[in-house]
């Protein structure tokens, strides 16, 4: 696992130790910030679940201004602490389930990745997704990373699905807050 673009390009990331952690592929990694494009550069990113963080620091990478990640696991915490030190190019770590953050105010995410081990039934998926709504920008994007053939979340209202795909059994769904 590793950082396929931008300013830590090439640098190698500690996968967390278990089985409930499954980094995205870099293939479909590729994709998503691809048709992420500029939209990266200055962005406040959240990554929930962050798992290694590798989603995070990708973007961060590309030109984030900010990322937060919310790990509740200690040892993917830790796998997490060793990758933001060895790719220096800083972020926020948060020990907290992911329903019990979103709960809190904070600052509005320009670009969200929630990708939940894929043992999260969807309907834990789609409440997070309405937990998250009052924590987005106006035009924010939201990227699910969920098992192929799982089912696509079913947004809340002002969210809206503007693709899914499906990368080897990973599948894809990428939303986007409606602006207001």
């Amino acid at each position: 696992m590793r950082i396929i673009a931008g300013s830590a390009r090439g640098r190698r990331l500690k996968a967390p130790p278990g089985l409930d952690t499954r980094p995205m592929m870099d293939r479909a990694k590729e994709a998503v910030f691809s048709g992420l494009g500029d939209r990266v550069v200055g962005a406040v990113v959240l990554d929930l679940y962050a798992g290694s963080g590798a989603l995070g620091l990708e973007a961060l990478s590309r030109g984030a201004a900010a990322a937060t990640f919310v790990e509740w696991g200690r040892e993917a915490r830790s796998a997490l602490a060793d990758n933001l030190r060895a790719v220096g190019l800083g972020g926020d770590v948060v020990a907290a389930k992911v329903e019990e953050y979103l709960a809190r105010s904070g600052p509005p995410a320009d670009l969200v990745f929630v990708d939940p081990p894929y043992a999260l039934p969807l309907p834990a998926v789609e409440q997070v997704l309405g937990l998250l709504l009052g924590r987005l920008a106006p035009g924010a994007v939201v990227v699910v990373h969920r098992r192929s053939g799982s089912g696509v979340p079913l947004p809340p209202a002002g969210l809206v699905v503007e693709w899914q795909r499906t990368y080897g059994d990973a599948e894809i769904t990428r939303l986007v807050k409606e602006e207001r």
